[in-house]
């Protein structure tokens, strides 16, 4: 059998894809790029905004008017279930927590058909580390569709990771609802993790996934003290969501726009070098033209070299469904507009500081034409033209920017 796979959403979601379609090639089955070629789609879900779900279902409907046997998973199938079986029968269906039981039902269904097959690159590996979170944001579908926090067991982890490793990844992508609130439903902490992990004796980088504030101010030290570690990437995903101490509080989030200061200068006066990425939600109910000016103000203050801004989707069965002060789309739409043009002049005036550095960059991604992407310790992108060897690290001069990434010219003799 040949099949695809398509991934909507997080980077959590990637590597359960990945480890879904490792799975069936493992029986035998191929994994390919084109539909045409394929005889079943593996689509992994998301929920956490509505238009999202909507180009989804018109996906599935799509694929099934194809005649492709539809594999749904992720957190649709965990949420609405019995409306995915209704309207797609013949589908095989399952929740993020059934994914164990869901191994040996895809094994009954597409029985072994041959030898093991390469699931593709194995230059970068993505480790989910948890099932869950322990929060309870009043907008949040995902904790619906995903349940209480879960933690993996760390040697486990690190067992995969050591795999990975030897099979040949150069990078590992450490990811879940919530890393910061990794092992707090039990005796380790995501600090123990990186260090075990980057105690492993190869030549590789991690990149650590989206934390919570609520979560990383218990282990702050710890995590400073991680990432100073040459193998871990630079880049903090750290979401503040509002500036407005009132909204994050009706938002149900435990810390306030100084807290998330606080801890953002922490990491700054250890990692001067840091990358920071935040995530910034429009028109959450009762929003006003102060708190969004004040959010506009932090933004400011704040200066992060990547704002993620959404606007306030409803979502069936959560708190904020219900709320009063629904804001009107289209005021919720002028603040989007408005903080993403400062996050490109903002990103745009970083990138300039940079032009005329030099780099050590790990090559791990094909760009559009003849170039290729390339990371530095920092995790800030560089495209350097060219048809370069992936997974090798290179030195770079950066040459030009634009307001998303860097462009880089590799130094001459220094390829390695």
């Amino acid at each position: 059998m040949k099949f695809i796979v398509e991934t909507y959403g997080c980077t959590m979601n990637q590597g359960e894809s990945a480890e879904l379609a490792a799975h069936l090639c493992s029986l035998g089955h191929q994994q390919v790029i084109d539909e045409n070629e394929a005889d079943a789609a593996l689509i992994n879900t998301c929920v956490v905004i509505e238009p999202t779900e909507r180009k989804i279902l018109r996906r599935l409907r799509h694929l099934r008017d194809e005649g492709k046997q539809l594999i749904i998973v992720g957190c649709m199938a965990s949420v609405s279930p019995g409306q995915l079986r209704e309207e797609f029968p013949d589908a095989l269906i399952s929740g993020t927590s059934g994914y164990p039981r869901f191994m040996n039902l895809l094994e009954g269904e597409f029985q072994r058909c041959g030898e093991a097959i390469s699931s593709g690159s194995p230059g970068q590996m993505v480790l989910p580390i948890a099932q869950g979170c322990n929060g309870s944001c009043s907008y949040c579908i995902t904790k619906l569709a995903r349940g209480d926090l879960v933690s993996y067991p760390l040697k486990e982890l690190v067992r995969r990771a050591d795999q990975a490793l030897v099979q040949g990844a150069k990078e590992i992508l450490v990811t879940s609802q919530d890393t910061a609130a990794y092992g707090m439903d039990g005796n380790d902490r995501l600090p123990d993790l990186l260090k075990a992990i980057c105690d492993l004796p190869y030549d590789f980088r991690i990149r650590v996934g989206m934390m919570n504030p609520d979560n990383l101010t218990e282990v702050l030290d710890g995590t400073i003290e991680a990432y100073r570690h040459p193998k871990v990437y630079r880049f903090l995903h750290l979401p503040v969501q509002s500036g407005s101490d009132r909204i994050i509080r009706e938002m149900g989030r435990a810390y306030t726009s100084g807290a998330y200061m606080y801890m953002v200068q922490r990491m700054r006066s250890s990692l001067p070098d840091l990358t920071l990425s935040t995530d910034v939600i429009t028109g959450f109910p009762g929003e006003t033209e102060d708190d969004h000016r004040t959010t506009v103000a932090l933004m400011e203050q704040l200066r992060p070299n990547i704002i993620n801004v959404t606007r306030f989707s409803r979502r069936p069965g959560t708190v904020a469904d219900l709320m009063k002060g629904q804001v009107p789309g289209w005021v919720s739409k002028e603040r989007s507009r408005e903080l993403t043009r400062l996050r490109f002049r903002i990103s745009s005036e970083i990138n300039a500081s940079k032009v005329g550095l030099s780099y050590s960059v790990l090559i791990d991604e094909r760009g559009k034409g003849s170039s290729v992407m390339a990371r530095t310790d920092d995790y800030l992108p560089v495209v350097i033209h060219g048809d370069h060897q992936l997974w090798q690290r290179v030195n770079v001069k950066i040459t030009g920017c634009a307001s998303t990434h860097l462009y880089g010219a590799m130094v001459p003799g220094m390829e390695n």
